[in-house]
């Protein structure tokens, strides 16, 4: 077992570029391994299939390949992170001081976790790394977490705490429709919270910062 790798970090591709960028320097030396979404890339693929109806299979493959595109991007402008293509990369990155971001599709095709499925994404792959690793998870993306819809609907209200059975009721949120499942099924929680202000993913995962004044979501899955 891996355990030199305290979090999986899922940076979400509507981070990207900037903020994905910056949020991974920002995690240097802080014991984590992240993944990257698939971004525009991913959404274009989705597009495209909602046009060609695609076989769920090769739909489901290109998108994780667009995980691996916008992880080399990032990884190209961030110093102190080097790609990792499978867990024991990753803990071998990871010793030597720098961030391993992780490349999915290799690990993803030997593991075969998953039903090819648009309810499959970023958010539900990094949740079966973390498993794998025995790590904890946080879900990073552009909102502050779970709202009661979107959050830019009328009457929409943020949720700072959250059972993953009651999440299985929600039709969409700012996390995939597989995650509460699995979080069910691991028996883990997870937060989901607003990279574009890096200081808030520290203060979840760094014990010496006792800042939580902003807000974030937790999922209950245990």
């Amino acid at each position: 077992m891996i355990d030199i790798i305290k979090q999986v970090v899922k940076i979400g591709g509507s981070l990207f570029p900037d903020y994905a960028i910056k949020l991974t320097e920002k995690l240097q030396n802080t014991n984590s391994l992240i993944v990257l979404g698939g971004g525009e890339f991913a959404n274009l693929i989705r597009k495209y299939d909602s046009q060609q109806d695609f076989s769920a299979k090769v739909t489901h493959y290109t998108a994780i390949e667009c995980m691996d595109i916008i992880s080399k991007l990032v990884c190209d402008k961030v110093e102190s992170a080097k790609l990792a293509y499978s867990l024991k990369d990753a803990e071998e990155i990871s010793k030597n001081n720098l961030t391993p971001i992780f490349i999915v599709s290799d690990f993803l095709k030997k593991q075969d976790p998953f039903e090819c499925s648009w309810d499959v994404t970023s958010d539900s792959i990094a949740a079966y790394v973390a498993h794998s690793l025995n790590a904890n998870l946080l879900i990073v993306t552009n909102v502050n977490g779970i709202y009661t819809r979107e959050p830019s609907k009328k009457g929409s209200r943020f949720i700072s705490k959250i059972d993953a059975k009651k999440l299985l009721t929600f039709k969409e949120s700012s996390i995939d429709l597989m995650l509460p499942s699995l979080l069910i099924e691991f028996g883990t929680n997870c937060y989901v919270v607003n990279g574009m202000y890096p200081e808030r993913v520290l203060s979840l995962i760094d014990d010496n910062i006792n800042d939580y004044n902003f807000d974030y979501t937790l999922i209950i899955g245990d």
